[in-house]
C-alpha cells in the first residue's frame, strides 16, 4: 500500500474574521496539497480563532460582561452555518484535488455556537463533529454537540474521523471511534500541551490508528487584528488587551502512530508539520491489541450510542 502523506497546518488564524480566515485556510491546504497531501488537519477552532479571552482576560466570566456579550455576538454574527458559501472555494479545492481537509470553526446552530470540527472531502457534503463537552469556561460560549455527528469518513484506503480537546479524556466517546475503525484520526487542540501530547499518542496506541494532534498558534495581537477586520468594538477591544502580550496558543503539533510513537513533531511557531503514514503498519499492530475486537469483552460490557440529533423540539 503506498503511504499517505498527512500534513498539519500550525498556523495563526484570524480570529473573529471569519470569511478572511477561510481565505487563509484554502491557501495554506492549497500549499499542502501541493506538496502532496492527501489529508490536511488544521487545529481547534482555525476559522474564528480559539476563544483566549475566557482562559486569559481577568473578568471575562463575570455576568454581563460587556466586552464578553460583544464578543458573543460579532462570533454569532461571522460563525460559519449549514451550507455556508463561504466554503465554496475550499470545497472547490478538495473536489479538484481528491484530498480530504480537516478544520475547526465556531458554528452557528440556530442561535447557539457549536465547536465543530468539518471534514471536507470530495463531492460530498463536509462531515461534521460537534464536541459533545465544551470544557469549563468554554461553556460561556458554546453548546453541546450530540451523537449525530460521531460519524467517520470512508476513503478509499480507509476511515477517518475526529475529536476535539478534553473528548479525548471521555472513555466512551474513544470507545464509539474504536468501534468504527480509524485508521486515520484527527485530534484538534489549541495548543498540544504535554498532556494533550500524551492524550494523543494513548489514543493512537489504543486505537491502532495515526493521529494527527493539531494546535495553532496565536498571540493578543491576532485577536485584536481580527477584531478590527470585523469593524471593532471598544468593549470587546478593552477586554482582549487585558490579556497578556504574547504568544497565547503554542502550536507543538505531533503525528503520532499505532504504536505511539511521535513521528514528527512540531515547534511553538508557524510550520506545516508532514509524514508518510504506513496504513498497513496500523493493521499489522492490532495482532497484538484491538480494543474494539479480539482485546474486548462485549459478554461483560456494552455500549449504546444515541445518534438521533438533540434539538429539543420535534415538528411533525
Amino acid at each position: 500500500m503506498t503511504p499517505l502523506h498527512a500534513t498539519i497546518v500550525q498556523a495563526a488564524p484570524i480570529p473573529l474574521a471569519i470569511s478572511d480566515g477561510i481565505v487563509a485556510a484554502t491557501d495554506h491546504a492549497r500549499r499542502a496539497i501541493a506538496d502532496g497531501a492527501r489529508i490536511v488537519a488544521f487545529g481547534e477552532t482555525f476559522l474564528g480563532g480559539y476563544p483566549l479571552w475566557l482562559d486569559e482576560a481577568p473578568g471575562a466570566a463575570l455576568w454581563d460582561h460587556p466586552g464578553t456579550r460583544a464578543l458573543h455576538r460579532i462570533l454569532l454574527e461571522q460563525a460559519v452555518t449549514a451550507n455556508d458559501p463561504r466554503f465554496a472555494p475550499l470545497q472547490q479545492l478538495v473536489d479538484d484535488s481528491g484530498a480530504l481537509v480537516s478544520i475547526g470553526a465556531h458554528e452557528r446552530v440556530r442561535s447557539s455556537l457549536t465547536n465543530t470540527q468539518f471534514l471536507f472531502r470530495p463531492h460530498a457534503a463536509p462531515l461534521l463533529h460537534r464536541k459533545l463537552v465544551p470544557t469549563h469556561g468554554e461553556r460561556l460560549l458554546w453548546a453541546r454537540g450530540d451523537g449525530s455527528t460521531l460519524g467517520v469518513h470512508t476513503a478509499d484506503w480507509g476511515a477517518v474521523g475526529s475529536l476535539i480537546c478534553w473528548e479525548h479524556w471521555m472513555p466512551l466517546v474513544r470507545a464509539a471511534m474504536h468501534n468504527q475503525a480509524e485508521l486515520v484520526h484527527v485530534a484538534a487542540w489549541p495548543t498540544v500541551r504535554d498532556t494533550y501530547a500524551i492524550a494523543s499518542r494513548h489514543y493512537a496506541f489504543e486505537g491502532r490508528c495515526f493521529v494527527l494532534a493539531a494546535g495553532l498558534v496565536q498571540h493578543r495581537a491576532d485577536l485584536l487584528d481580527g477584531l478590527a477586520r470585523v469593524g471593532g468594538d471598544a468593549e470587546a477591544a478593552a477586554l482582549l488587551r487585558a490579556m497578556p502580550d504574547a504568544i497565547l496558543n503554542a502550536g507543538s503539533s505531533l503525528i503520532a502512530g499505532p504504536a505511539g510513537a511521535i513521528m514528527a513533531q512540531a515547534g511553538a511557531g508557524e510550520e506545516h508539520l508532514s509524514a508518510a503514514l504506513d496504513l498497513g503498519a496500523a493493521r499489522e499492530a492490532l495482532a497484538a491489541l484491538d480494543t474494539d475486537g479480539h482485546y474486548s469483552r462485549p459478554d461483560i460490557f456494552s455500549l449504546r450510542v444515541s445518534t438521533a440529533s438533540q434539538a429539543g423540539v420535534d415538528w411533525d
